[in-house]
């Protein structure tokens, strides 16, 4: 979802990841920042020195009610996507309904859609289940991939009856755009 693009004043202070480097810094309380795309429950913003960085839904508040509203409500439509059938047997849709809600904060499409994911395998062991995902990157020295990885991670480790999450960057084959669905390809303007 995309704001008006009018500047936040955060309200405390909280942890941020640069993009596209990938590393943490903190926002002050009482910076200005610009929110530029939600998705996924996290938010990528413009700060007041010009870069882009991402909030995590955690530190949704910093940014006031209505991201806090928005937050509450993707964590609501992640649990709503993957649940346990009534029988509370584990179906590997359920693994990739919980990819399609990672997202790159640069990009306004899901992973899924981006083409970024190219296997998912799932594994009955003792005590559920062990899913492993092989996943790719736009760019190989992308240095928000660590923060997709674990938002893959922790995604998939939260669907019931996976016990265990494997996620694994690989650059064979090497990503491009024809790897994208055609609903990414269109909202990208790639059609």
């Amino acid at each position: 979802m995309y704001h008006h693009r009018e500047p936040v004043t955060l309200h405390r202070a909280c942890e941020a990841t640069q993009i596209p480097s990938g590393e943490k810094v903190l926002l002050l309380e009482g910076s200005v920042v610009t929110v530029q795309q939600t998705l996924g429950g996290n938010f990528t913003v413009a700060t007041e020195q010009g870069g882009l960085a991402r909030i995590d839904q955690k530190d949704a508040e910093a940014l006031g009610e209505p991201y806090l509203s928005e937050a509450k409500k993707a964590i609501a439509e992640k649990a709503e996507a993957a649940p346990a059938s009534a029988s509370g047997t584990f179906d590997e849709e359920q693994v990739w309904e919980a990819l399609r809600t990672v997202y790159d904060p640069e990009i306004p499409a899901n992973n899924d859609d981006l083409g970024l994911v190219y296997m998912v395998c799932c594994d009955r062991i003792e005590g559920g289940h062990r899913v492993q995902v092989a996943m790719t990157l736009t760019a190989p020295g992308c240095g928000i991939g660590p923060v997709l990885v674990e938002d893959v991670r922790s995604r998939v480790s939260s669907i019931p009856g996976v016990v265990e999450a494997d996620v694994e960057v690989v650059f064979d084959p090497p990503w491009d755009p024809s790897r994208m669905s055609d609903a990414a390809k269109l909202q990208l303007g790639f059609m």
